[in-house]
């Protein structure tokens, strides 16, 4: 197989290079020079163009009266009729470049060049010398050639084959450039693992929220390079190098770099609940990601993917379906219902990354973000679907700054317009300060807004330093969604870190302070503790966290205005209205790795059956106009619903450059509704899956 690729390369090569050599190239003929040897041709083409144009061309007045000294620069081209037109021209005078269109359009028709025997295009470029020389003179003066010129044209054909072969040759052995440039390490649970210890260390001055992370940033505390090389495995054979340690395509010449990689997620599995056989995931894609300079990077991936998979996650993406009847994948995105019960779901993620200064990151793709150092976030999640985004990270002295700014889609039947998605945007801020070596506080500051009287991306909001909640009540009432948010992380020592979130939606002091549980007390928190190397085993990270949001939290009086897209919540994957703890444990030992998370929740969904149509505050998308009650809200109202769900997986990475792995899992889910109803159905499943996946992202099943 390497043998028949390097057949294909090396036709591909030499059909390039073939098409650059003269051996199969005739110029142009022009008239009075069909005699000439082959070899004389470009010479007799270019003595007689000079001696037509010399004879021709009438210098305009105004370039006399001015004594104007210069050159008249003209790209041509003899087509494969032999026809010659004029593509550009370049002079001081508007009249010098009339009189040089006036002499090519009188040019005769020439024989036109071939190139393996068919007739070809060709471009040439000329200089004019103002005024005008003599071609004789410069044919008798050969010693002057190089200060005199009367024209000179250049085989354009001939230049750029100079050029490619001087860029070919500028190329060098890749090194490993992505390790510290200004990249995102793609964002997994998973890997994240690997280096939060190092990140989190005793007088760090890391910002450990703000994700996906840079690798410029985390290479000041991890060394990636050294990660891969003790990884390394095989011979020194091409195939068994790119299998096991490399990337696919790595190019890097003075000033850039770049990889290609494949993509893969192809599973199978069995879910105990279905109605149909197996479970399936079949993804392919293309990963490209590269620098220009030390300043510029960027990335992007392509996938094509079908799949069918747990009978929950199934109804889950049916339940998601935007106006039209397209289901969404969480996670990834709109689909097609595929054969039987399957979805057909392309997605497409990229961006750019500037760094102007060593302060100053700036992004602009089409991805996603985290805000939070666990498992969940009440701020920011990445659970939705990706979307376009402009994000600015500013970092000096103890402070992290991360603001982001995105265009957000609602795809539900009752707002969308003349069959059009709605937009909605959303911006916000991070500021995170490490106030002592043990202590970072963060502040979150978030608002949503749509596209009422056509006012589109509000510039107000543009402003990197302002208030959203004064913007929002200065704009109106209804005009946006403020959120806002505290965070705080302690560490211990350098084995445990304590870390927590706070998220307020609506603050009215009366009824905060009276006591009642008004539905207005729309707030959610979170509490979290990690343990690295936990009981003196190197590698192993064990987790608890503690997550509860009251209902009605994340929504508004207007349903267009939810702190939602593509109709997954941007924060929380659950909405509001639950409370849920988590325990995890992560493992690796060299290529080998392990993980082990339990969720035990308690939700409370609408019943939306018989006389009951009541918003009881999880479902985020309804309008807060329609609640149960005003007062003795609590959360857990409505049909509550118990949820426990065991995910147990484990696996072996193939390739660490590409973090492609073979991996498999088990998940155990049971579902215990008050009431069996459409939102929350009674159901208890295992769900067995095995496969290899490039892991570039969080998969999430547990919603």
């Amino acid at each position: 197989m390497k043998n028949r690729f390097l057949l294909v390369f090396l036709f591909v090569f030499g059909f390039i290079t073939a098409q650059e050599a003269s051996s199969f190239e005739k110029s142009p003929i022009f008239p009075e020079c069909e005699a000439q040897p082959i070899d004389e041709l470009k010479t007799c083409f270019n003595n007689k163009i000079n001696a037509y144009i010399f004879k021709a061309f009438k210098v305009p007045q105004i370039v006399n009266d001015d004594s104007y000294k210069g050159e008249i620069k003209v790209l041509f081209e003899v087509d494969k009729e032999g026809e010659i037109s004029v593509l550009y021209i370049d002079a001081v005078y508007d009249e010098l470049k009339e009189e040089t269109k006036r002499i090519f359009d009188s040019l005769t028709k020439v024989t036109p060049g071939t190139y393996n025997g068919k007739p070809t295009f060709y471009q040439y470029s000329l200089g004019i010398k103002i005024p005008l020389v003599d071609l004789l003179e410069i044919q008798t003066q050969q010693a002057k050639v190089n200060t005199i010129k009367l024209i000179e044209t250049t085989d354009i054909n001939t230049d750029v084959s100079d050029e490619y072969k001087s860029v070919t040759d500028s190329s060098v052995t890749y090194e490993k450039l992505e390790y510290s440039s200004q990249l995102n390490i793609p964002f997994t649970h998973n890997y994240y693992a690997r280096f939060d210890q190092e990140m989190n260390g005793l007088g760090t001055n890391s910002h450990t929220a703000a994700k996906p992370f840079t690798y410029d940033e985390v290479s000041v505390y991890y060394d990636f390079k050294a990660e891969k090389e003790g990884l390394v495995k095989g011979s020194e054979g091409w195939w068994s190098k790119k299998l096991w340690n490399e990337h696919l395509v790595e190019v890097q010449g003075k000033d850039y770099w770049f990889t290609v990689d494949p993509i893969f997620d192809l599973q199978v599995g069995k879910d105990t609940e279905a109605d149909f056989s197996s479970t399936y995931n079949n993804t392919r894609g293309i990963f490209i990601q590269g620098g220009l300079g030390k300043k510029f990077n960027f990335t992007t991936s392509i996938y094509e993917s079908q799949g069918r998979f747990a009978q929950y996650f199934n109804e889950y993406a049916l339940s998601l379906q935007a106006e039209g009847g397209e289901p969404i994948v969480p996670g990834r995105g709109l689909s097609k219902l595929f054969k039987d019960g399957g979805f057909d779901y392309p997605v497409a993620e990229a961006y750019i990354s500037y760094s102007p200064a060593k302060f100053i990151n700036v992004q602009f793709g089409h991805g996603k973000n985290f805000i939070g150092d666990g498992y969940r976030s009440l701020f920011q999640g990445d659970a939705t679907s990706p979307y376009p985004f402009f994000k600015l990270n500013t970092k000096f002295w103890k402070i992290k700054y991360t603001n982001t700014w995105m265009w957000l889609r609602d795809v539900r039947g009752e707002v969308t317009e003349d069959g059009a998605f709605l937009t909605k945007y959303m911006a916000n801020h991070y500021l995170s300060w490490n106030v002592t070596k043990r202590l970072n506080i963060g502040l979150f500051e978030s608002v949503l807004w749509a596209n009422d009287n056509n006012r589109g991306f509000d510039i107000n909001y543009l402003n990197p330093v302002i208030f959203y909640r004064a913007i929002e009540f200065s704009t109106g009432q209804d005009a946006g969604n403020a959120i806002l948010g505290a965070s705080a992380k302690y560490k211990w020592n350098n084995k445990i870190n304590l870390y927590g979130q706070f998220i307020l939606d609506e603050f009215a002091i009366n009824d905060v302070t009276a006591g009642d549980k008004s539905w207005r007390n729309k707030f959610g928190y979170q509490l979290g503790i990690k343990y690295f190397d936990a009981f003196k085993v190197d590698n192993l990270l064990l987790q608890f966290e503690y997550n509860r949001v009251r209902p009605y939290t994340y929504s508004h009086n207007s349903i267009v205005l939810n702190y939602a897209h593509n109709n997954q919540p941007m924060a929380h994957l659950w909405g509001a209205n639950f409370s849920e703890a988590i325990l995890i444990g992560r493992y690796n030992y060299k290529r080998w790795f392990g993980d082990a998370k339990f969720i035990f929740g308690k939700r409370g969904f609408d019943f939306n059956e018989g006389d009951d149509f009541a918003n009881y505050g999880s479902n985020i998308y309804r309008s807060e106009i329609d609640r149960n009650a005003n007062n003795g809200i609590s959360v857990g109202q409505g049909n509550t619903t118990d949820v426990f769900q065991a995910d147990l997986g484990g696996g072996y990475i193939i390739n660490p450059a590409t973090n492609l792995r073979l991996f498999t899992n088990i998940t155990f889910r049971n579902y215990n509704p008050e009431a069996n109803t459409a939102a929350a159905l009674n159901t208890s499943t295992t769900w067995f899956t095995i496969g290899v996946r490039t892991d570039l992202f969080n998969w999430y099943n547990d919603f």
